[in-house]
């Protein structure tokens, strides 16, 4: 790319171009309740114009869109796989079975604090929020719905358990990027998120609690239980083999292999127990992984609950992941953020005011990349010169990023995170948002410390002062 003729957008042009691509998307959802890919697309076409006005040619800014969508190809790969797992699941019996022993061992009124322990055990043994929700959150999805819980609320423990241990796990790969991009290290990064993760966590937990209380034995639709239990009971052999494909699963995700190859698998051995044990045709099976399973019993709790999954059902997520990291992309590349933050960043003097920058960054740029792996390295790259210029410890950083951005991911409905929640739960974002409080209350939490200096841990030496960001000019 020819840098020479591309002036950087001032502070203004910057801002305008920003604004413009949230108009689109925010006017085509409140106006015409448009479906938000093409609004995404809309955007990315709109921004064209802006960018050759900087001097970009209409191959560099493709290059760019591409460039930033060939990062769905493996998130996009996960989706596709986890529709055929969910559908898989379904046919083998082990969704079916996990809704059955969970409708009978737990009680309602602590099934969510439950939910919410059960996904931090998995997630932290495997050090993935997608595999703890792909696994654990399917199944107790199922058994809340049946005690009469509320969807989001359901969702919102899963998530806030799911993303506990893929915050505070050694095996995640977000809690070993943030060090890594701020220049600390693993194990001071994991203890300095326990001030901000604990009180947040037991917080969660209290509420999830509380909550829980008002759902009891009055509170479950009998008829509507019954009616699920006998049918499952009639349509699948519900046992422990049918729990075969969870174990496999969860075993590889343990072992840190590859996510595709062992949602794959997990899925195939599912496919392998609907032939062997439930008595499906292999021609059944591969239109279930295909189109997801298919059911018409006629009782609204059973058909809501397993007609579901397959591969077809991920289609119009991975195309709003597509457009959302293309247009990401295109402000990367123009140097939107740099030049909105090079504006402010000489100014920034105090803990309270870094903190309250800082989770603003994280938060823009995951929704602007779509992805948390994008806010984490850019809100990190941004970031780190006024950290050092403060004489903070990189741990701070890389806390307050893990506090908003990994946490952040599941609740913007176009990021990856977002997209896999919503597609594997069955549950809007605006449905469950609400209820995700572990990722609501933990940067509030930050922001204290950030305001009062407790935990914001300074250097015992202070290091060479980094210049800060000069504004830019186009």
């Amino acid at each position: 790319m020819d840098t020479n003729t591309i002036k950087k957008p001032t502070f203004m042009y910057a801002l305008l171009m920003l604004l413009t691509a949230v108009a689109v998307i925010s006017i085509g959802i409140l106006a015409f309740d448009a479906p938000i890919q093409i609004l995404m697309f809309f955007s990315m076409l709109v921004l064209i114009p802006f960018m050759m006005k900087l001097g970009f040619t209409y191959k560099q800014v493709e290059k760019s869109m591409m460039r930033s969508m060939g990062r769905a190809l493996q998130p996009g790969l996960i989706l596709l796989t986890v529709g055929v797992l969910i559908g898989a699941w379904i046919a083998s019996g082990t969704v079916p079975t996990l809704i059955t022993y969970g409708i009978n061992a737990v009680s309602p009124q602590f099934f969510l604090v439950t939910t919410l322990l059960f996904c931090s055990l998995v997630s932290v043994a495997t050090g993935t929020s997608w595999g703890t929700i792909g696994t654990a959150g399917i199944a107790m999805m199922g058994v809340g719905t049946t005690l009469g819980i509320p969807v989001g609320l359901t969702a919102g423990a899963i998530i806030s358990g799911a993303y506990f241990g893929d915050k505070m796990s050694p095996l995640s790969d977000t809690t070993n990027l943030a060090p890594t991009v701020t220049g600390g290290d693993l194990f001071s990064h994991i203890k300095h998120m326990l001030w901000t993760t604990v009180p947040a966590y037991l917080i969660t937990a209290i509420i999830f609690t509380l909550v829980g209380l008002k759902y009891n034995a009055s509170s479950v639709d009998a008829v509507s239980v019954n009616q699920l239990l006998a049918y499952l009971d009639e349509t699948f052999h519900i046992g422990i083999v049918p729990l075969i494909p969870i174990i496999v699963l969860i075993t590889l995700l343990m072992l840190k292999k590859p996510a595709v190859p062992s949602i794959f698998i997990g899925a195939a051995v599912g496919g392998v127990i609907a032939f062997l044990y439930q008595g499906f045709s292999f021609a059944d099976i591969f239109t279930i992984f295909y189109s997801g399973y298919e059911v018409e019993s006629g009782i609204e709790v059973v058909d809501s609950l397993l007609q579901r999954g397959g591969l077809t059902s991920m289609l119009a997520l991975i195309a709003l992941f597509l457009f959302a990291l293309g247009l990401g992309g295109m402000l990367a590349e123009a140097g939107v953020l740099e030049a909105i933050i090079a504006s402010f960043a000489h100014k920034i003097q105090h803990t309270g005011t870094l903190v309250f920058v800082t989770i603003i960054v994280s938060y823009v740029t995951l929704a602007i990349g779509g992805s948390i792996y994008f806010s984490t390295v850019m809100g990190g790259t941004l970031m780190r010169p006024i950290f050092e210029r403060l004489n903070l410890k990189p741990e701070n950083l890389s806390r307050i990023l893990e506090d908003t951005g990994t946490q952040g991911g599941a609740l913007v409905p176009w990021t990856g995170s977002g997209i896999y929640t919503a597609g594997a739960l069955g549950v809007a974002t605006g449905a469950y948002l609400p209820f995700c409080f572990l990722a609501l209350i933990t940067p509030m939490v930050s922001l204290f410390y950030g305001i009062t200096g407790l935990t914001m841990t300074k250097n015992e030496e202070p290091k060479k002062k980094s210049k800060a960001m000069e504004p830019v000019e186009a």
